[in-house]
């Protein structure tokens, strides 16, 4: 059965789990310093948010959890039929997650992403090269989004 995923930019990591603990009336199942991730069954909902410096706050991006291969394909199936470019991603590391995903942006420019997570992962990961979705809404700095550089050694504030 496939999960709605909704990944949002938020301003304050702790503040925001908080309100969306209430909201949701659980806490999530993944917390890092950075991000946190909530699978809710109702509604049916992979929910995460994260803080990263100068990602645009708000919705970073949607998307359809798949749980096995013949999903994924169904769903890949609809993305080539959108007559849309779509980045097929593949394997990746993202969101402390290992998974296979591609994405696609809709005729104004929000992005979806298709994926099925395998396992879990230590690190935060890499990032697609959004941009060639043709979309104003992929912001080189949000979630999953194309590296400009190697990670600058840990700080305070919202990068560290």
């Amino acid at each position: 059965m496939k999960r709605f995923h909704v990944h949002v930019g938020v301003e304050k990591l702790d503040a925001s789990i908080a309100f969306y603990s209430g909201l949701f009336g659980q806490e999530p199942s993944v917390v890092k310093p950075d991000y946190a991730k909530w699978m809710l069954d109702d509604p049916r909902v992979n929910f995460a948010i994260s803080q990263k410096c100068g990602a645009v706050k708000g919705v970073e991006h949607l998307g359809i959890q798949v749980e096995d291969q013949g999903e994924l394909a169904e769903v890949y199936g609809r993305l080539k039929a959108a007559d849309r470019p779509v980045l097929e991603e593949g394997a990746t590391t993202c969101c402390y997650a290992q998974s296979e995903k591609s994405w696609i942006a809709d005729p104004d420019g929000v992005v979806w992403e298709a994926f099925l997570t395998n396992g879990e992962s230590t690190v935060y990961g890499g990032n697609p090269e959004l941009q060639q979705l043709a979309s104003a809404n992929a912001a080189a700095n949000a979630c999953c989004a194309p590296t400009q550089a190697a990670p600058a050694p840990a700080t305070t504030g919202c990068c560290g």
